[in-house]
C-alpha cells in the first residue's frame, strides 16, 4: 500500500503524511507541482525527524506518476461512491488524495479504479488532509494485516 498526495497545497500538512508513513511504514507519493517550495521548513518542522524515515517519491506531474502506478488507484474524495467502512482494500492499493484546495480534476477522477468517502457529519464539507490520511490508511493496514510490527518503547 502506498499514499499519493495529488499537488499539494500546504507544507505541514506533507510533513505530517510524511511522519504517518514513516511511523506506518508506508511510502508517499507526491505528484507536482505543489503549493510551496520543497524545502519548505514547515515539511520539516511537521515531520521532525521523522522523513529520514519514510520512502518519498516525487513525481513532475500526473503523467509521470501514472506511467510508474502500479496497483489500484483508489481516489479519497467527498464525491466518493463508496463509504471507507465497505470498501474492501488490497495490498498494492495506492491511496490518493487530492489538494487541499482544489481535490483532483475530473480526468482523475475518471482514471481512478475506485472512489471512496469517509462518512462525516451532516453539514461538514471534509477533514484535514494528514487526519484524513490517517484514517484510510489505518483501515487499509487493518484489511491487509500490513500493520508494522510493534517495536519495544523506552
Amino acid at each position: 500500500m502506498r499514499v499519493a498526495l495529488f499537488q499539494p497545497d500546504i507544507a505541514g500538512n506533507v510533513g505530517a503524511v510524511l511522519r504517518i508513513g514513516a511511523c506506518l511504514a508506508t511510502p508517499v507519493d507526491l505528484i507536482e507541482p505543489m503549493g510551496f517550495a520543497w524545502d519548505d521548513k514547515r515539511v520539516a518542522r511537521a515531520g521532525m525527524d521523522y522523513i529520514g524515515h519514510v520512502a518519498i517519491t516525487r513525481h513532475a506531474d500526473w503523467d509521470a506518476f501514472e506511467r510508474q502506478a502500479k496497483g489500484r488507484i483508489v481516489l479519497l474524495t467527498t464525491r466518493g461512491a463508496t463509504p471507507l467502512h465497505d470498501f474492501a482494500f488490497e495490498d498494492d492499493d495506492i491511496l490518493l488524495f487530492g489538494s487541499e484546495s482544489a481535490g483532483v480534476p475530473e480526468h482523475i477522477h475518471a482514471r481512478a479504479d475506485a472512489r471512496v468517502v469517509i462518512p462525516m457529519a451532516a453539514g461538514l464539507r471534509s477533514m484535514n488532509l494528514s487526519v484524513s490520511v490517517g484514517i484510510v490508511l489505518a483501515e487499509g493496514l487493518r484489511q491487509t494485516a500490513h500493520w508494522p510490527s510493534p517495536t519495544a518503547i523506552g
